[in-house]
């Protein structure tokens, strides 16, 4: 399995093709991160991600409730936000581990607030925006 890979879009119809690429790459890896800018698209890449997933319910940011637990085809999906946390301290007592370790996919939205607690093995996604709004993807594997 490749170690990192780039897409960049010119427009939104072609997110269902960069989610499934993005399915496809994790493989086994269920935890994922999202990082990039505010207003670069992560939740909304999210959206689409649940939906190749069968999700059938609304799909939105869970900035105040910090996770959002959606039914898919498969599995539960657990969407994090963790812009508005203020140390590590307030993951733990979420009981993030219950989440990151049940074997469902887990869909991170700001990351750089928990650097000590992601797992041994995860998929990053970059999303940066680019000239005239198209957005650049990385997905990247990352194994500790």
């Amino acid at each position: 399995m490749e170690d990192k890979k780039e897409f960049k879009i010119d427009n939104i119809e072609m997110l269902p093709e960069i989610a499934n690429a993005l399915l496809s790459f994790a493989g086994n890896n269920k935890v994922v991160i999202f990082n990039g800018d505010l207003g670069a698209g992560k939740t909304t890449f999210i959206k689409e991600i649940c939906r190749a997933l069968g999700v059938n319910e609304v799909v939105s940011s869970p900035t105040f409730s910090l996770v959002n637990q959606y039914d898919g085809e498969q599995s539960m999906i657990y969407h994090f936000d963790f812009y508005r946390l203020k140390n590590e301290m307030e993951a733990f007592d979420m009981g993030y581990e219950e989440y990151f370790f049940s074997g469902n996919y887990c869909f991170v939205e700001w990351p750089s607030k928990i650097p000590n607690l992601l797992p041994g093995q995860y998929t990053e996604v970059i999303i940066a925006e680019v000239d005239n709004g198209s957005r650049q993807f990385q997905f990247i594997q990352h194994k500790k």
